[in-house]
């Protein structure tokens, strides 16, 4: 999804905005970007971050870096920070979201015959620099910006540095958070607040939807006011979040455990021990096993040291691998036992297909599986949740597909927990994946565990029900 850390100061900021983007790093795993200004001047570098971590790739950077003005960025897809030069000035964008519509507004913008964008590998056109050429189209930043929410389909945070400040926009429904922190002498903007409390930065508030402020070395200026709709994305606190961050002041660790609770509530079935599929599971395992008062022990453990992330590679056989190599057994704790394990979600299920295997080839007598949220039956086309993936190979239309046959159109009747249509779906995956039982978080209790009301949630991804 990717994710941005901007700081102004009195001081020198890079030592901030060098480890405030890091702990962005959960985030995005093909690039990171940091670009500093220093008087009317921005240095900038970006660094592939795909087999190695984001820290030892820009270590020797920052030695060479000063400034007190800055922004940085994890992508999961394009090279950011940009620098541009326009009518607007000299300045540098990072954006998070995704943008559904480019091939249509690079088209449009072809019309004019004064336009031009470089392409990236594959000849696509890098979706930050399409953002920045909307902006420009405008007498003011913030028009700008106003105007790249009208005109795509996706959603869009944008972060601008300029030549006194930055620019912190988030998107018209707020899908992505941004937030403000504070200290003396410094103020920063930032999508995980996680970033803060080791920087000893306190959360000041959180930006509203379609809120564009300025930050400078003497505070915040609100530049264009929040509108009234908010959409922020649920499966933050279900998987894409860090757990000690915040959003909308709710932290994500809590709401894992209130989810695992839920599960455990509507459940009956005896086991001798809970575990979570590490790591997102964690947190959801944990919640279980203080309802269901039940050991919580791990099974699996992750050897983190040198593999890199699971999806980093864009081969899915190479992914699986990885996945694989990186989930250690514990046959003592497995063998001969009935094991109940919380995930985030059910995705594809092709790896943990394999995972549950290798229980039972541990010794394990039963498989459990409680996912903390609903079914996953349509593709997100609002953030970059299943940029490569068709909306096809998730678990629930595969199931759907096998029971209605290719054609199905009837989704939203699979999507009905509890119906007739729902339970032959979870099923057909149980008996796919090999669980001795599969049950999913009920959407009305995972809004619970959330604590937002339905409406100010993007749900999509799970009922279809979606605001554009």
């Amino acid at each position: 999804m990717g994710g941005f850390f901007g700081v102004v100061a009195k001081h020198d900021i890079v030592e901030d905005l060098f480890y405030g983007t890091d702990y962005h790093s959960h985030l995005g795993t093909k690039r990171g970007g940091l670009a500093v200004g220093n008087g009317d001047g921005i240095v900038r570098y970006i660094h592939n971050i795909e087999n190695a971590q984001f820290r030892s790739k820009f270590g020797e950077d920052i030695g060479k870096l000063r400034g007190t003005r800055g922004i940085g960025v994890i992508s999961d897809y394009e090279d950011q920070p940009l620098l541009i030069r326009s009518h607007l000035g000299h300045f540098s964008i990072a954006t998070v979201g995704v943008i559904k519509n480019a091939d249509e507004l690079v088209e449009k913008a072809f019309r004019g015959k004064g336009l031009h964008f470089s392409e990236m590998r594959g000849g696509e056109i890098n979706p930050t620099e399409l953002v920045a050429a909307i902006i420009n189209q405008k007498d003011t930043f913030e028009d700008g910006i106003q105007q790249v929410w009208e005109l795509i389909k996706g959603s869009c945070s944008i972060l601008l540095l300029t030549k006194d400040g930055v620019l912190a926009a988030r998107d018209k429904l707020g899908r992505t958070p941004v937030a403000l922190g504070k200290k003396p002498g410094a103020f920063a903007a930032s999508l995980e607040t996680c970033a803060f409390p080791n920087l000893d930065y306190e959360v000041d508030r959180y930006l509203g939807p379609g809120e564009i402020v300025k930050i400078t070395p003497d505070g915040c200026e609100q530049r264009v006011p929040p509108r009234g709709k908010l959409q922020i994305c649920s499966f933050l606190w279900v998987y894409y979040g860090y757990p000690a961050s915040n959003y909308e002041g709710i932290n994500v660790e809590i709401v894992r455990n209130r989810c695992g609770a839920f599960l455990a509530r509507n459940d009956h079935v005896k086991v001798d021990l809970v575990a979570g599929i590490p790591d997102s599971g964690i947190g959801h395992g944990l919640g279980y096993a203080a309802e269901a008062g039940v050991p919580f022990r791990r099974p699996f453990v992750k050897y983190t040291p040198t593999w890199a992330r699971s999806f980093m590679p864009q081969n899915q056989d190479i992914r699986d691998q990885v996945a694989r190599m990186k989930l250690i057994p514990i046959r003592e704790i497995i063998q001969g036992r009935k094991l109940l394990f919380c995930e985030d979600s059910i995705v594809r299920g092709t790896q943990l297909k394999d995972a549950i295997q290798r229980l039972y080839d541990s010794g394990a007598v039963e498989v459990h599986m409680r996912p903390a949220c609903p079914p996953l039956a349509y593709g997100c086309k609002y953030l970059n949740f299943s940029r490569s993936r068709s909306e096809l190979d998730l678990a629930a239309r595969k199931a759907i597909a096998a029971l209605e046959g290719p054609d199905a159109k009837n989704v939203e009747e699979y999507a009905k927990t509890g119906s007739e249509k729902y339970e032959a779906m979870v099923g057909w995956i149980a008996q796919k994946l090999g669980l001795t039982t599969l049950r999913y978080q009920r959407l009305e209790d995972l809004v619970e565990a959330i604590g937002l009301p339905k409406e100010k949630l993007c749900t999509f991804c799970w009922d279809g029900v979606g605001v554009d």
